[in-house]
């Protein structure tokens, strides 16, 4: 395996437009390891005028891309695919040493990451249109899919790679040309993709990425060009807002990921031992950086001490260090921002009755480390049980009935993903009906699969990513008349 430092030295550092490029004016911004909070790399710091040069290129290549033959761009992606597997232990020390997380983690997010890129390779060649007779006699109708055209994806830091390809994937598949933001935080991944998607046959000016330390400045002459068509975004509801408002003015066609407040419901009739492994999955998933973690355990109270003794239990055999040491489980934080967040919801939930069963202090030292976490006795009242945590904190509540366990369930204006635990298939039937989210896992605790539609409703966003309906996020309908 390569050393961290040789890998870093290999990384481009510059802005990916038709290739490597200098960000106008030369300036850069640093790259932190969040287990160290050591600079690991100075990364181009682009400005508005790049932004304008990336959709240039873009611009240029958007007709003959849309018209090379779909088995042909097929035929990239699955050679990005296989050039991510054959590379997925640097990918995975690339995104721990950036973003954190334990090199397991990292390299679940590889195969996770790169199967985007597989199965949009397969889904480029099955776009399908309908031709059929008008009702009433009066000629035939004929219905075409079109690329959108030029695309911007504004991807978030938590999972450096799969955020990125499940946007990429579908749009490159679709004959689209796309333009990647990535987080300030979690830049390099995204550039060594660009690098090895040039390798595999992609052509100059496809895809572009720019990486700034400005997200808002950089980014506002592209939502203003009427050249973009499309705006794919990942991450804060508050910030998915602004952009829909922004792309509002140019009619882009938008897709929303947004932020999540996911339930955890286990029901009276719950295989006890299952739900647990299936919570530890929810909730410890990235360190708890998901939108799809578990944010409240909501437990029936006739087995919610059992559950709650065998939560604490597996959670506090999680071991937390730095991502790249092979016994760490649980690596830090992103940055001291989101170490004081999850730290500011724990003290809210505590000084207001909150009982501490597991974990609930940082352990201070160099790093943005914070322990698994259990809290029982949550007042009604706690910020943690609305607002979504981001970390490894479980909190605990119970309930009585049916009735009350799906109404603390969707009290949330989030809707992305609820889990549910139960023996009875009517009950599951009947409770994921009832749950106000766009995805749902029963007896399941990671819902994320590449074949199946990822999204949410209320204030979780909208359009979907993945399955038979992601590329249809970045495909126009068009009617043609005929006699």
């Amino acid at each position: 395996m390569v050393s961290e430092n040789e890998l870093l030295s290999s990384i481009p550092t510059q802005l990916w437009i038709g290739g490597p490029v200098d960000a106008t004016g030369g300036a850069t911004f640093p790259v932190h390891n969040p287990a160290t909070g050591e600079v690991i790399a100075q990364v181009a710091d682009a400005t508005p005028d790049d932004a304008v040069r990336a959709l240039d290129a873009a611009v240029a290549v958007q007709a003959e891309w849309a018209a090379t033959p779909a088995r042909q761009r097929g035929e990239i992606l699955r050679a990005v695919f296989e050039a991510i597997t054959a590379r997925a232990e640097e990918f995975a020390l690339l995104m721990t040493l950036e973003m954190g997380k334990a090199l397991p983690e990292s390299r679940n997010e590889v195969r996770y990451g790169a199967e985007f890129f597989r199965w949009f390779s397969e889904e480029a060649v099955r776009v399908h249109g309908r031709y059929q007779s008008a009702p009433a006699g009066t000629g035939r109708i004929l219905v075409h899919k079109q690329p959108v055209g030029p695309c911007l994806a504004i991807t978030p830091w938590n999972f450096p790679l799969a955020m990125g390809t499940r946007k990429i994937g579908p749009a490159l598949a679709a004959g689209c040309t796309m333009i990647v933001k990535p987080a300030s935080a979690t830049p390099l991944t995204m550039l060594l993709l660009a690098e090895l998607c040039a390798q595999a046959g992609l052509p100059d000016g496809v895809l572009s990425v720019v990486t700034t330390s400005h997200s808002s400045a950089v980014t506002a002459p592209l939502l203003n060009d009427p050249r973009l068509r499309k705006l794919t975004f990942t991450g804060s509801t508050g910030v998915g807002k602004k952009l829909v408002e922004s792309a509002a003015h140019g009619l882009l066609r938008t897709s929303m990921e947004l932020g999540g407040n996911a339930p955890f419901v286990v029901f009276d009739d719950a295989d006890i031992d299952a739900a647990v492994q299936g919570a530890v999955l929810a909730k410890l998933r990235n360190g708890g950086e998901a939108c799809t973690a578990a944010n409240r355990f909501h437990v029936h109270n006739s087995v919610r001490q059992e559950f709650t003794d065998k939560l604490v239990a597996a959670m506090a055999e999680y071991k937390l260090g730095n991502g790249v040491d092979p016994d760490t489980t649980l690596g830090p934080l992103i940055n001291s921002d989101q170490l004081d967040t999850v730290t500011e919801l724990v003290d809210d939930a505590v000084s207001a009755g909150a009982r501490v069963e597991l974990g609930g202090k940082a352990p201070g030292g160099p790093g943005w480390f914070y322990p698994a976490t259990v809290l029982t006795d949550i007042p009604p009242a706690a910020r943690i049980l609305r607002e979504e945590v981001f970390g490894p904190v479980a909190p605990i509540v119970g309930f009585d009935t049916e009735e009350e366990g799906l109404a603390a369930a969707n009290n949330t204006e989030f809707g992305l993903v609820a889990y549910v635990y139960t023996r009875s298939l009517d009950r599951a039937l009947r409770v994921s009906e009832g749950l106000e989210t766009g995805m749902v896992g029963v007896n399941r605790g990671v819902i994320s699969d590449p074949a199946a539609p990822f999204g949410g409703v209320k204030e979780s966003g909208f359009g979907r990513e993945g399955g038979f309906e992601g590329i249809e996020e970045y495909l126009n309908t068009k009617y043609i008349a005929l006699p």
